[in-house]
């Protein structure tokens, strides 16, 4: 234990808080060792007031022996020499000696401390076992003296008397005294710590509260928060203590901000004396006291405060283990204490502010390589090479102040200032003397010579663009390179600055900053002017004269470089020809092709007008304008004159985005687009939306670094490569052209000798001996010059063509390379299905390829029996001949087809055959024409589709014995038709007579609807077993005269029309009713009778003779009700044996019974004929015929539908047909016979339309009607 006067405070965090033992000295000493070392053990929770976080600590103390000097006097802030806690240590036993001493001396330091408001205290017994065997006689148990004491002093305080039994001794009883006891004081000392510290600040607060008093001095507030950072540090809180002091320099930025915007301060004056030391911060040591005085003073400038400010937290972040803080908050302190000296409109010598930036610069950088090894130096320099820059920037600025910058050398003047400068940093700190880098002597030195000084700024710079290049940021290196090449033009060393001119320059333009890029670019043209690097400076010369940034007269000078070099030379020697970028001297902004197609024929005329915008500020002449062309000829020929409507969309008008047309590369031309997709969250329970958002698509394209590109990728960086211009190829020309500042408008005559296509690759404008070459023209822009075959093609003037009516075709000749001369003709081959119809005014018309009319002139036209001829009128090549023709296609009557004829070049003519379109009702018909033209050897094939506007079909019907015939005719077309003269012939039989049954002469047939004409077969003997009929009609469009009738014929054949058998039904009702009724058994009788003699035919066909020598035949009955009005009850269909002779008559007897009552029809009656298994299938009826009897077969039934019939053999044999039937052409083993139905009206059923009434079935159900 160390007296107060032997250890005087320092104010480092080696302070621990102090705390006062009076009492029995010895007594304390011999238990100091032990309980300095036990107290720290254990942590405490520290809750603190005003909700902030409790935290954990270790209590350290300084014990110092009582003494009155020590207690705090009033008005004392200081809290280092605050003691906490006070201890009285006593051992005594005996009553007598504390009688009579120690509650005196007890006494009196209580006084002492309550006369200075001290209660933070406490009173310590130790209890020893060597003590009470010295004096038994008058010893007191513990107990009595520990009373005693808290009786005398500890009335209400009892937990402020501590026993400490035995503490030398190893027992557990010692133990756990001691644990009690280090409890206890624990607990005091942060009880006492949170009390003292909660009114400490309270009153800081409120001293803070006074600063809009007047007299309020922030030195002296400085002071008071700075003790409460002590105590922090002192309790090993750096993170609180660190707080102070920000606090501190918030406060003090704020009231300089203010100062600037006019509220002053008072005390703001002591810090805006002039600056008379600039020897920068000081960070070797924990507290620079010299500093503190002078703030304690109210005598510190600005740069003291500051620096001192910045050491304390630069220590407390070092003991946090944050040194990489300490850079960033080193760099903000030095911008903003340059701005702070300016706010307050501090005097400060010139470069003194620059020579404290570099000693602090370096300073902060030697404390942290002081704390941190190299590998983390290196891992970190992304924290330190900000400071690195700033002091090569402020060491840049001293060597210009100082001459030592300049080609001659410092001046007796710089000389001066350096001495000036040199005598303000004072002398060396003790701390850095015996360090060979301190940054004083690195300062000094630099100072001393312009070899010293470019050593120490080129290692500087050397340093930081090598870890910005080590942490990626090429451009902050560039800015520093840029910076070292200016001090090389200055030292007059243009080669070196080039280099890092053109390193910045590559960042600057791919980044596109337009102020640098000019200031670069006029450094750069210096240094290639320096190094007579001709074509280089005229490629900058001519981009800085397009450069809007500079003054007019500035781009003149540059311009008049240019030109200059281009103008003939004095002394006659022909200088070397230099190929510059399009791009510095001119831009292609607009082309456009006249005609727009950019296609045209051999032979003709294609301008190309081409816009240049002229970056110059003055008229240039240029000798020569030449674009060069790429002819390819695999790509011409006909195809040229397809791609025509391709080109129209653009109107033959390409427009050059700037960039593209001059060549520059992809870091000038506009990035990719943004491709942005939306994005949805929603909900998977009810669909609803959760987020929603964007995301691009394409951002590694976007976002993709464009630092790696090699030099040439970046424009003017270097000279673009030379592109010879052949002499003798194709190409576009125009010479002497005069360019005027803006857009230019320059028309060139493109050739168009050979057909294929001509690209333009290349645009090169000659001035004197400069060529300005753009080497590709992108977009890609071409022209086409074809050769085109002449063209026929015949083409409907309506759609559709319909048949049996005159319709109009175009015929379009387009000429091509030939020439239509006098005496050409087509020569179309006739066919009798297509003729062509004469007209007496035909005219054709000619037109050129602009679509503009050239003449018209009428054709002549002649016609034999299977050629016609027409004659062309002279038509010059590449335009269009049209002209018009009538044609009719007849309409197939189905008629027996004739010989083949042959076409014009000798093909057999194939008829046309009618078939069905997908795209409309009407049936279609492809009539081809065979053409002869006179430019061609071969014949042309055209073909047209001609559509019939009418289906047919027709139908037998029949009464008993009579028949009829039914012809519809239907209106599948969209026109309107007059139908007139409608008749019906047979063409074999003379003796039968067709009576027509049709009232009207005309009948209107309108679109999408039909008309029926009916007649009455009649006949003298016998009706024929076959008719061939023929229906005619005449028709025409609804508004057109009896002129424009146009016939149509329709051919059909009917077989088997005659009636062989009638069927005749009767229900009759049950016993004893006059009716029928529902839900009751009736009688259907069938009477089938013959009504014919048999044919030969029939009877060789399927009939057999029995024993009594008659012929008879087998056929099937069926009764079936498909309404459900009727249920079928036992046998629903039989076979029946029919003799085959006339009136031949069979009944047959099914019970019935009706389900519903009404007039209700008869059940169906189907007749078929039995067929056995050697009989020869019977021809099939006319599928367009429509069925008189409608009879189906069973065999178009289903199994469920037989269900009705009871009889087991009929579905058998039923059942064996309809399989037999479905396979025939497949199936091998024994035959089975089949059934075939009637042809229509063979049979004639004479119920068919019948009706019978049903009652309904008598109700026996009573019911009850109550009526009130």
């Amino acid at each position: 234990m160390e007296s107060q006067e032997e250890r005087p405070v320092i104010y480092t965090m080696e302070n621990k808080p102090i705390v006062t033992c009076a009492g029995d000295q010895a007594l304390f000493t011999s238990l100091y060792t032990s309980l300095a070392q036990q107290l720290p053990r254990e942590p405490m929770e520290w809750r603190r007031t005003y909700g902030r976080a409790p935290k954990m600590i270790h209590l350290e103390a300084n014990f110092v022996q009582f003494k009155e000097e020590l207690l705090p006097k009033e008005g004392n802030k200081a809290l280092l020499t605050f003691p906490f806690l006070h201890i009285y240590w006593t051992d005594c036993c005996d009553t007598e000696v504390y009688k009579g001493s120690v509650r005196e001396d007890m006494m009196r330091w209580q006084n002492s401390l309550r006369s200075h408001s001290s209660a933070d205290w406490v009173i310590i017994v130790v209890e020893t076992n060597d003590m009470k065997k010295k004096n038994k006689t008058n010893i007191l148990p513990r107990s009595s003296i520990v009373d005693k004491i808290r009786s005398d002093f500890c009335n209400k305080q009892n937990d402020r008397c501590v026993v400490l039994s035995d503490p030398l001794k190893d027992s557990s009883r010692s133990l756990d005294s001691w644990n009690s006891l280090l409890l206890k004081l624990r607990t005091l000392l942060l009880m006492s710590f949170t009390k003292n510290l909660g009114r400490f600040e309270d009153e800081m607060r409120t001293l803070r509260e006074k600063r809009t008093q007047p007299g309020w001095s922030f030195c002296e507030y400085f002071m008071v928060q700075e003790e409460l950072a002590f105590v922090f540090e002192m309790l090993q809180q750096f993170e609180d203590a660190l707080v102070q002091y920000d606090e501190l320099d918030a406060l003090f930025t704020q009231y300089v901000l203010n100062f600037g915007a006019g509220d002053t301060a008072n005390w703001l004056g002591s810090f805006c004396a002039p600056v008379r030391n600039w020897s920068g911060l000081l960070l070797r040591r924990p507290i620079d006291m010299e500093k503190r005085d002078s703030i304690q003073r109210g005598e510190a400038s600005l740069l003291d405060l500051r620096s001192y400010l910045f050491s304390r937290q630069c220590t407390l972040l070092i003991f946090l283990q944050r040194p990489w803080e300490v850079t960033q908050r080193a760099l903000e302190l030095l911008h903003n204490c340059v701005q702070e000296l300016r706010l307050l409109e501090v005097q400060v010598v010139d470069g003194a502010l620059d020579c404290w930036v570099f000693l602090s610069c370096l300073e902060v950088l030697h404390r942290i390589e002081g704390c941190c090894d190299q590998a983390q130096l290196a891992a970190n320099c992304s924290h330190t090479v900000g400071l690195w820059a700033y002091a090569t920037d402020k060491l840049k600025s001293l060597g210009e102040l100082c001459g030592l910058v300049s080609e001659k050398g410092p001046t007796s003047e710089d000389l001066n200032r350096t001495v000036d400068l040199l005598a303000g940093l004072g002398d060396e700190r003790p701390e850095t003397v015996n360090s060979l880098q301190s940054p004083y002597k690195k300062l000094k030195e630099a100072l001393s010579s312009v070899e010293a000084f470019e050593r120490h700024y080129l290692e500087l710079c050397d340093a930081a663009m090598e870890m910005y290049r080590a942490i990626g940021r090429m451009r902050s290196a560039r800015l520093v390179g840029k910076s070292l090449a200016e001090f090389y033009m200055k030292k007059g060393d243009p080669e070196r600055a080039e280099s890092f001119l053109q390193e910045a320059l590559k960042s600057y333009v791919s980044e596109g900053w337009s102020l640098p890029v000019t200031h670069t670019r006029r450094q750069t043209a210096e240094c290639q002017k320096l190094l007579h690097r001709t074509e280089d400076y005229l490629q900058t010369s001519a981009l800085l004269a397009g450069d809007v940034n500079l003054s007019t007269e500035e781009r003149k000078l540059f311009c008049q470089e240019i030109l200059s070099f281009a103008g003939p030379s004095g002394d006659g020697d022909a200088s070397p020809q230099v190929t510059l970028g399009m791009s510095v001297f001119a831009e292609l902004t607009r082309l456009q092709f006249v005609p727009p197609t950019a296609s045209v024929h051999s032979g003709a005329v294609l301008q190309v007008e081409l816009t240049l915008r002229c970056l110059m500020p003055v008229s240039v002449n240029i000798q020569q304008l030449v674009a060069s062309i790429h002819f390819d000829v695999d790509h011409g020929g006909t195809h040229g004159r397809s791609k025509r409507a391709q080109r129209q969309s653009n109107q033959g008008v390409v427009e050059f985005s700037q960039g593209h047309s001059s060549g520059l590369p992809s870091s000038m031309t506009p990035g990719p687009p943004l491709e942005l997709d939306e994005i949805q969250d929603r909900s998977p329970s009810d669909n609803s939306l959760i987020s929603t958002g964007v995301v691009c698509k394409n951002t590694h394209l976007l976002m993709r670094r464009h630092d790696n590109r090699s030099p040439s990728d970046t424009p003017n960086c270097v000279s673009p490569p030379t592109v010879a211009m052949k002499e003798g190829a194709q190409m576009l020309k125009v010479e002497d052209v005069t360019l005027e500042p803006g857009n230019n408008s320059i028309v060139f005559t493109a050739p168009s000798g050979q057909p294929g296509t001509y690209t333009l690759r290349q645009l090169c404008a000659t001035v004197g001996e400069v060529q300005f070459v753009l080497s590709h023209i992108y977009p890609s822009v071409r022209y086409e010059v074809y050769s085109q075959e002449p063209q026929l093609t015949v083409e409907p003037l309506s759609e559709p063509l319909l048949a049996g009516l005159p319709q109009t075709v175009k015929f379009t000749l387009l000429t091509g390379h030939y020439t239509v001369k006098k005496g050409d003709a087509l020569q179309l081959s006739n066919t009798e299905t297509m003729p062509i119809l004469p007209s007496s005014s035909c005219s054709a018309r000619i037109s050129s390829p602009t679509a503009e009319l050239v003449g018209e002139s009428v054709l002549s036209i002649q016609s034999s029996e299977k050629v016609t001829s027409i004659s062309l009128p002279p038509t010059p090549p590449y335009h269009v001949l049209e002209f018009q023709l009538e044609v009719l296609c007849t309409i197939p009557s189905g008629a027996e087809r004739p010989a083949n004829e042959r076409l014009t070049n000798g093909e057999v003519r194939h008829r046309p055959r009618s078939y069905s379109h997908p795209d409309t009702p009407m049936t279609a018909i492809d009539q081809r024409m065979s053409i002869d033209c006179p430019w061609s050897i071969y014949s042309t094939l055209l073909a047209l589709t001609f559509y019939i506007p009418f289906k047919t079909k027709h139908s037998l019907l029949s009464a008993g014995n009579r028949k009829y015939i039914q012809v519809c005719v239907q209106n599948v077309s969209d026109v309107n038709f007059t139908l007139a003269e409608v008749k019906l012939g047979e063409k074999q039989q003379a003796s039968l007579e067709l009576q027509s049954l049709n009232t009207k002469t005309h009948q209107l047939l309108c679109s999408k609807h039909s008309v029926f004409c009916l007649w009455e077969v009649r006949w003298k003997d016998d009706l024929p077993s076959c008719l061939q009929c023929v229906f005619s009609a005449n028709f025409s469009p609804l508004d057109q005269d009896t002129s424009a009738f146009k016939p149509f014929h329709y051919q059909f054949q009917l077989e088997r029309v005659t009636t062989l058998y009638s069927v005749r039904a009767q229900i009759l009702p049950p016993a004893g009713e006059q009716h029928c009724r529902s839900g009751l058994l009736c009688g259907l009788e069938v009477c089938i009778t013959r009504l014919t003699e048999p044919a030969d035919g029939e009877i060789a066909e399927d009939s057999k003779t029995d024993t009594d020598g008659l012929k008879t035949t087998k056929l099937m009955y069926e009764v079936a009700d498909s309404s459900s009005n009727w249920a079928v009850c036992g046998k629903s269909s039989g076979m029946v044996v029919m003799p085959v002779k006339a009136d031949a008559t069979h009944k047959v007897q099914i019970e019935v019974m009706p389900l519903f009552a009404g007039h209700l029809p008869f059940p169906k009656i189907k007749v078929l004929k039995y067929l056995p298994h050697n009989a020869a299938v019977a021809i099939q009826p006319d599928p367009d015929s429509c069925v008189e009897n409608d009879s189906l077969s069973l065999l178009d039934k289903t199994l469920d539908e037989q269900g009705d019939t009871a009889s087991i053999r009929s579905r058998g044999s039923v059942h064996s047909l309809g399989s037999s039937g479905g396979g025939d052409g497949q199936r091998t083993g024994v035959a089975v016979p089949r059934l075939e139905p009637f042809s229509p009206g063979q049979v004639f059923n004479h119920s068919q339309a019948q009706q019978v009434l049903v009652l309904p079935a008598p109700d026996d159900h009573i019911m009850e009607v109550n009526a009130t």
